[in-house]
């Protein structure tokens, strides 16, 4: 663990790195501040500050509202809860950049020191504000036999935050490295009052801390009293030994130390510095201005000489002082003035007015301020080609030229200028992951529903709120969602291109969930296929992202009712309906043919029983009559009495 003497060797070291820059960025601001403006004659030399000019324009460009944050699952699979986590931290992040102010005001002067000193830096925090609550505790009697509550006071958190700090371009620091993953540490320089300090370290250590800086180092030669002054506390982030400690210059040693306070994936509580030019030898920036601080100064030395033009523009010259109604001529301003003479046949006999009166040529000076005025266009047209600002960028355009043609010109001419928006855009979106996972670790979940409005979610969407928050505090998980700034979100808001988006969205949607329609009525298994070509789509557009939860809501509806009548059995072919139809009629008739058969079968038996059994009879009587004649012949007769 290396001491506070050996940190303040590193500080030093860093310092007489950047030594030189620090000195470059002070004439640059004073450039842009235009504070120096005495010639070398005693009058205020003219200036052109092509610098201001260009930072205006280029921090408009890159930088002009507000960004609209964009969290999302990193692989679009179907997943409720992690669908219902983006949706939740990304209304998180909205509330924290659109509720407090340090986001954009944060981004803002970062993306100045950029184009001014070629770095700016920000530093993330985490804040908690907590507030006195009275707790009962029981019962107590006095002495007068009064029933009084013990009260105790408890602390709880009122609120959280996630503020985000701007590093003056003269605080921050980091281990002297060649890139910027080399860098294994990084400081920054906070100037603490008195109280500050107490509240900070406690009374024994705050107290001891000299106050022995400003954040303004030049005001020590102004004679202020020792109440303005502050002390100067280097917050320093070591990512070797994980460990965030606070040293005093004045002290040489440790004033607090804690392990990993914020538990971040990156350790470090800054996002990479937005910087301007760099190299991979070094983290020194190069400024923009002095890639063309040479066609400026030269800018400056034409306008200086036009304004000496312009001032010996006018008109000179001698006239007959016999003569002295000739100087009203000049120093009188009203237009078509006649001026009398009073011997006008004297002053025709000298040739008149041009005998009288001999005028300084102003001709020569006139074509040196035209050629002024040419050289001076075409050193500022050498500036925006260094610096990539066409007229097209700066709303300059010809009346020649057509709309495609201005069209082709802005695409081309914002080749560099879209680089910029997407350095800008992606600084924004590291400080973005940076209070993301400062929520997810260190927030309380009733504050991240609170700030996410998660009650407001949708009916289908409300079951996934615990698990969502479970997973939102997972380290790991968090490294599924994907953070991110769009570009063009940072550049003003271009209201047509939005509606042309949404109508775009609408009309691809429509038309596709038509075709869907008719191929589903046709082929119900491909239902499933076909919603998530359409959830595919939807995804593709910006604006159907707030819509992704009705549409997976949609889906899976239309999945369980595709996967219900796929387990019914499908309807019956008309055709072969008929033909079984056909089958069974014919099956019938032959089952009543063969019981009609079968009937005159049994009518036939019967009727061929019944003759057996008659013919049986006939024989039976015959057979008895024989017997009987039988019978009566063997018996004898008896004899008549006669």
């Amino acid at each position: 663990m290396a001491t506070a003497d050996q940190w303040l060797k590193n500080i030093a070291a860093y310092d007489r790195d950047f030594q030189a820059w620090h000195r470059r960025v002070d004439n640059i601001l004073k450039r842009y501040r235009d504070d120096s403006r005495q010639g070398r004659d005693g009058y205020e030399e003219c200036k052109f500050n092509i610098l201001w000019s260009n930072v205006q324009t280029l921090y408009s460009a890159t930088f002009a509202r507000l960004p609209k944050p964009d969290v999302s699952r990193r692989f679009r699979d179907q997943d409720p809860v992690g669908r219902v986590a983006a949706l939740i931290l990304e209304r998180a992040l909205d509330y924290e950049i659109s509720h407090y102010p340090d986001y954009k005001t944060t981004i803002g002067q970062c993306v100045h020191d950029r184009f001014l000193g070629g770095r700016g830096t920000s530093w993330v925090r985490y804040e908690p504000h907590i507030r006195q609550v009275e707790m009962s505790d029981g019962v107590s009697l006095t002495e007068d036999a009064e029933a009084e509550k013990e009260q105790e006071t408890q602390e709880e958190i009122d609120y959280e935050c996630a503020p985000v700090d701007y590093v003056h371009w003269k605080d921050f620091g980091h281990s002297v490295a060649r890139t910027w993953e080399e860098v294994t540490a990084v400081w920054r320089r906070v100037y603490l009052s008195r109280r500050a300090c107490i509240e900070r370290f406690g009374e024994e250590v705050g107290s001891s801390i000299p106050l022995d800086s400003r954040p303004d180092e030049d005001s020590k030669m102004k004679g202020e009293s020792e109440t303005d002054s502050k002390a100067c506390v280097y917050e320093i982030w070591d990512k070797d030994t994980s460990k965030a400690l606070w040293i005093s210059k004045s002290l040489s040693k440790v004033l607090d130390e804690r392990d990993d306070p914020l538990e971040l994936e990156g350790f470090f509580p800054c996002p990479r510095p937005l910087y301007a030019t760099i190299t991979n030898e070094s983290l020194v920036p190069l400024p923009d201005f002095t890639l063309y601080q040479d066609q400026a100064r030269e800018l400056d030395t034409l306008s200086d000489r036009i304004d000496g033009l312009v001032r010996s523009l006018k008109v000179r010259g001698v006239y007959d002082n016999s003569i002295p109604e000739l100087s009203r001529l000049f120093s009188e301003g009203d237009n078509n003035s006649l001026i009398a003479v009073k011997n006008w046949t004297a002053f025709s006999e000298k040739n008149g007015l041009a005998g009288a009166i001999d005028l300084v040529d102003l001709r020569p000076i006139a074509d040196a301020l035209r050629e002024a005025y040419g050289a001076f266009e075409q050193v500022k047209s050498q500036v925006y080609e260094i610096t990539g600002i066409s007229d097209i960028i700066r709303g300059q355009t010809q009346a020649s030229e057509t709309a495609t043609a201005q069209q082709i010109k802005g695409q081309y001419a914002s080749l560099r200028l879209r680089s910029y928006q997407e350095q800008v855009a992606q600084f924004a979106t590291d400080i973005l992951r940076l209070k993301a996972q400062v929520i997810c670790k260190h927030f309380a979940p009733e504050t991240i529903v609170e700030m996410s409005a998660a009650q407001q979610l949708a009916e289908g969407d409300q079951q996934y709120i615990g698990p969502a928050l479970q997973l939102l505090q997972d380290r790991k998980a968090l490294r599924n969602f994907r953070i991110d700034i769009a570009a063009d979100s940072l550049v003003q808001i271009d209201e047509q291109a939005e509606k042309e988006g949404r109508v775009e969205f609408l009309t691809a949607t429509g038309g596709f969930l038509k075709q869907a329609m008719e191929a589903g009525m046709a082929a119900p298994d491909l239902v499933p296929l076909l919603m998530e070509m359409l959830k595919w789509g939807v995804q593709g557009f910006k604006v159907g992202k707030t819509i992704e939860g009705a549409f997976d809501t949609t889906v899976e509806q239309m999945k369980q009712s595709a996967q219900q009548r796929a387990q019914q059995p499908p309807p019956p072919d008309p055709r072969m309906e008929a033909e079984k139809m056909k089958a069974q009629a014919l099956q019938q008739k032959m089952q009543n043919d063969q019981q009609l058969a079968g009937v005159q079968m049994q009518t036939e038996g019967v009727r061929a029983q019944a003759e057996q059994t008659k013919a049986q009879a006939s024989v039976m009587v015959s057979q008895n009559k024989m017997r009987e004649a039988e019978i009566k012949a063997m018996t004898p007769q008896p004899v008549s009495s006669q």
